[in-house]
């Protein structure tokens, strides 16, 4: 049987000519769309009208920054206007009736719960309703319907035990879809459920995800992703790259909020110098997690977890947290790096530009983008390509390397500066942001900088190994970066004379 497909909060954006998420209008229009659910989700007043909005206030879509629990209905009717203001769900389930299409109503905490019961009773609406959002809130909903189409809530890559379903009896468990692989759906099939997915809006994604078998897709481009699940959709490059996207935007939610709350427990690795934290080891599982469940055919090595490749299948190279040192000392540059090696050569990638903690990607071929902006390196200035303009590059975990202080004078004598951030990703992706004229690692490593490399290639920049070779995917060595070839090559020329002098006081 093929996935169907939800429509969520409505349909509503560009897609649907501009209709705001959660009103008539968005209803309207995924009925006028032919979805066979639409999901919307409910809240509570002060004074107990269950009505359709997703934020605790009204900030994000009305520019009102009062909670909707702290107003009466009165005031929420006042917000808006006509098929765009802030609805009843009894409303929504008047539009649905006769339609052929099921309301599917989420709630992220049980206060709407008694009230949204009500109003289907009322509407006579139980078999044309299905309910999702917070346990708490369909322990509710399943106590006053014994036959309501519940969805089980579920945040893990592991499936659930049959005796995870028995409370709630659940027609669906409903999961994040970056956690749905192949063994989930079949796990959940087992115990008698079906599999729903949320929120999906790649097409290539979607029709990955009917494949393998779930049985519900919700998105925000119900056209675009039922014509792709209709196709069967195959392109495992735009896949993979929109979850790489996903992915480093997670990472960024947990550095920010570590900055607000704290890195919790700080340890060390090689020496003291070396750091890891509690936000390390979660992004690193959390990643793991989803690559788990998208690519289990693939190998993965990360920064914390170790892992091993031989190369004879595709891997990912992960570091949760590039610039941990910055982390644990309160200093806000840090990155994020995780790239897909195929085959010899770096073919996805994603890091995060420290500036605004922005998820940067980039795959073989088809470009770079910060913020779903292309991104290309600026022109080169003509003559010298370093004087007066700014080369970065990281130290060897807290020292110094072999020819350091020798570069750092030799490009002081060229009217050149050096910089050294902190992060070897954020070093050589900069280039690809316009930061600097190129930069450079004493010794590359996949995990920290096969992301970065790719990125800086795909925005137009020039990539060099310690021969002078394109390499993007090195064994060993230094690598360089240069907003042209030019300035690539001329730091790798200032960086071997560096070792060469370095040698010559050595001896």
């Amino acid at each position: 049987m093929s996935a169907r497909i939800v429509a969520h909060r409505g349909y509503h954006g560009s897609d649907a000519h501009g209709a705001r998420e959660n009103t008539l209008a968005a209803v309207d229009a995924a009925l006028a769309a032919g979805a066979e659910v639409i999901e919307v989700d409910v809240r509570l007043t002060s004074d107990g009208a269950a009505v359709l909005l997703h934020d605790p206030t009204l900030e994000r879509l009305w520019g009102d920054a009062r909670p909707v629990a702290e107003m009466t209905l009165a005031e929420v009717a006042e917000v808006g206007g006509g098929r765009h203001r802030i609805p009843l769900l009894a409303e929504a389930l008047e539009r649905v009736a006769g339609t052929g299409a099921a309301l599917l109503i989420d709630m992220d905490h049980p206060a709407p719960a008694a009230a949204a019961v009500e109003a289907v009773r009322t509407a006579r609406a139980e078999a044309h309703t299905e309910w999702c959002g917070s346990a708490d809130a369909m322990r509710i909903v399943r106590e006053a319907m014994p036959d309501a189409v519940i969805h089980l809530p579920w945040s893990s890559a592991e499936p659930p035990r049959a005796a995870d379903l028995e409370p709630l009896r659940p027609t669906f468990v409903n999961a994040p879809h970056l956690l749905v692989g192949a063994g989930f759906v079949a796990a959940v099939h087992a115990l008698g459920a079906r599999v729903a997915c949320w929120t999906v809006d790649e097409p290539a994604q979607a029709a990955h995800l009917a494949r393998i078998g779930a049985d519900s897709i919700t998105t925000n481009r119900l056209r675009a992703i039922r014509d792709a699940v209709a196709a069967d959709v195959r392109d495992e490059g735009a896949r993979a790259l929109a979850i790489v996207e996903s992915l480093a935007a997670h990472a960024a939610a947990h550095t920010r909020r570590a900055r607000t709350e704290g890195v919790g427990i700080v340890r060390t690795k090689r020496d003291a110098a070396d750091h890891v934290t509690e936000v390390d080891t979660a992004v690193e599982r959390d990643v793991r997690a989803v690559l788990g469940a998208q690519f289990p055919e693939h190998d993965i090595v990360g920064e914390e977890y170790g892992g091993t490749s031989d190369g004879a299948a595709p891997c990912w190279y992960l570091d949760p947290i590039d610039g941990t040192a910055n982390l644990a000392n309160g200093v806000p540059w840090t990155s994020f790096s995780l790239a897909l090696v195929t085959e010899g050569r770096p073919v996805v990638a994603a890091v995060l530009d420290p500036v605004g903690e922005t998820p940067v990607i980039a795959a073989e071929g088809a470009g770079a983008w910060r913020g779903g902006e292309r991104i290309a390196v600026p022109e080169p200035a003509d003559g010298d390509p370093l004087v007066g303009r700014m080369v970065t590059t990281e130290l060897a975990g807290a020292r110094a390397w072999p020819g350091f202080v020798e570069l750092l004078s030799g490009l002081s004598d060229r009217g050149c500066t050096l910089r050294v951030p902190g992060s070897g990703t954020a070093t050589l992706a900069g280039v690809a942001l316009g930061r600097g004229a190129a930069a450079m690692v004493h010794r590359y490593s996949p995990i920290d900088h096969a992301a970065a490399l790719l990125i800086v290639a795909e925005a137009g920049g020039a990539v060099r190994d310690e021969s002078g070779a394109s390499s993007l995917h090195p064994d060993s060595g230094p690598v360089f970066v240069g907003a042209s070839a030019a300035a690539a090559d001329a730091l790798l020329t200032e960086y071997s004379a560096a070792r060469g002098r370095d040698a010559s006081s050595v001896g």
